[in-house]
C-alpha cells in the first residue's frame, strides 16, 4: 500500500496513515504490527500511525489531532495517534510522536484505512436468511474480564462439536484479542479494523449499525452455528449503549454474557441492563469469577449461573449456551 510519504497540506482524517518519529517513549513502549507482534520502540524509532480516536479509562481518552504536520500522543500500542484529552493518574504519559509526513499510494493519495475496508466484508445477509446463535458479551468496564470470557465460550462451543465464529464491534483497533478467539477455536474472525476503523470511539449509530451488519453477515452465516461478539469498554460507554439499546442488536442475543471485576460492579451491571436496556444476562462471568470470596459475595445477593472464565466448565457452558 505505502509507496512514498509526503507532507501533504490538509488537516488529519480519521484513518489517515501517516509516517512518524518517536520522540518520547511513554505509556506505550512497543507497537503491535497487522500479526500480533510487538515492536519496541526507542527514541528516534520511525513506524506508521493512524490518526484516530480513543476511549480507555484505564489508559487514555484522545481526540483527533487538530494540527496538519507536528507532534501527536500515542493512544494505543496498535498505532493510534491523537491528542490525548484525559489520562489515568496510574498510567505514564502517552509516547510522543513528530509526525513526518502522510503516506501516499502509487499515484501520490493519501492513504486513509477507511478507503480500504476487506472486500470480504462488503457482502450483506439475504432477508429471510438463517444466521448462527449471537452470544453477546458485555462487560462492568475495560479489563473486567470480557475477552476472556469469550475465548472460553469459544472454547467450550468448538469442543462440543459447534462451528463457531468471533467478532468485536467497538474499540480499539488490535488484533491480540480477536486472536487469542482464534486460538480458542473460532473459525473464522473479524472486527471493526477490517471495515476500516482504526477506532469506533465517536462513530453515530448508523455507522455502528453498520459494522454490525457487515460482520455478521461475515460471520454469522452458518444457521447452526455460533457467532460469539464482544462490545468493547463497559455498558455505559457512549458506543457500547448505542449498540444495547438498538433493536436490531437485541433481537438477535441468544444469550447474553455480562463479565464484572467484582461482586458489586457484577450487581450495578445486572442493574443497569435490565433498567435501562431491558436485558437480563443468562449467566456472569469475568474477573469476579476468578474469586470464591467474590463469588460468595455476588451469590448471596443475585440468584444467577456464574462461569470461570478461567477454568470453564465445558459441561457448565453447555448448560448456559446452548
Amino acid at each position: 500500500m505505502m509507496a512514498s510519504w509526503a507532507g501533504i497540506d490538509r488537516d488529519p482524517r480519521i484513518g489517515d496513515l501517516v509516517l512518524g518519529r518517536v520522540l518520547r517513549v511513554g505509556e506505550n513502549d512497543s507497537l503491535e504490527d497487522g500479526q500480533g507482534r510487538m515492536h519496541p520502540l526507542d527514541v528516534g524509532s520511525q513506524a506508521v500511525f493512524v490518526h484516530a480516536t480513543r476511549y480507555a479509562p484505564d489508559v487514555f481518552e484522545g481526540h483527533l489531532s487538530q494540527g496538519r504536520l507536528g507532534e501527536v500522543d500515542m493512544l494505543s500500542r496498535s498505532g493510534v495517534v491523537g491528542m490525548m484529552v484525559a489520562k489515568n493518574d496510574l498510567v505514564e504519559n502517552p509516547t510522543r510522536v513528530e509526525i513526518l509526513g502522510h503516506v501516499l499510494d502509487g499515484d501520490g493519495t493519501p492513504v486513509n484505512t477507511r478507503d480500504h475496508a476487506s472486500p470480504m466484508l462488503r457482502r450483506q445477509v439475504r432477508p429471510g436468511h438463517r444466521l448462527a446463535r449471537m452470544i453477546l458479551h458485555v462487560g462492568t468496564g475495560m479489563n473486567a474480564g470480557k475477552t476472556t470470557s469469550a475465548r472460553a465460550c469459544c472454547a467450550a462451543l468448538a469442543g462440543l462439536g459447534h462451528s463457531v465464529s468471533a467478532s468485536k464491534i467497538t474499540g480499539t483497533a488490535s488484533v491480540k484479542d480477536i486472536l487469542r478467539m482464534k486460538d480458542a477455536g473460532a473459525e473464522t474472525v473479524a472486527e471493526f479494523a477490517r471495515l476500516g476503523h482504526p477506532s469506533t470511539y465517536l462513530l453515530d449509530e448508523a455507522e455502528l449499525v453498520g459494522i454490525f451488519a457487515s460482520l455478521e453477515a461475515h460471520c454469522a452465516r452458518d444457521p447452526d452455528g455460533f457467532w460469539v461478539l464482544e462490545l468493547a469498554d463497559g455498558i455505559l460507554q457512549r458506543e457500547t449503549a448505542m449498540m444495547l439499546q438498538n433493536p436490531r442488536l437485541q433481537s438477535r442475543i441468544h444469550r447474553l454474557v455480562l463479565s464484572a471485576g467484582d461482586a458489586l460492579g457484577a450487581l450495578g451491571g445486572l442493574h443497569v441492563l435490565r433498567e435501562r436496556f431491558g436485558l437480563v444476562p443468562d449467566t456472569v462471568s469475568g474477573r469476579v469469577s476468578s474469586s470464591p470470596l467474590a463469588l460468595r459475595e455476588l451469590q448471596e445477593q443475585a440468584d444467577i449461573p456464574v462461569f470461570r472464565n478461567a477454568r470453564p466448565d465445558i459441561g457448565q457452558l453447555r448448560i448456559i449456551l446452548l
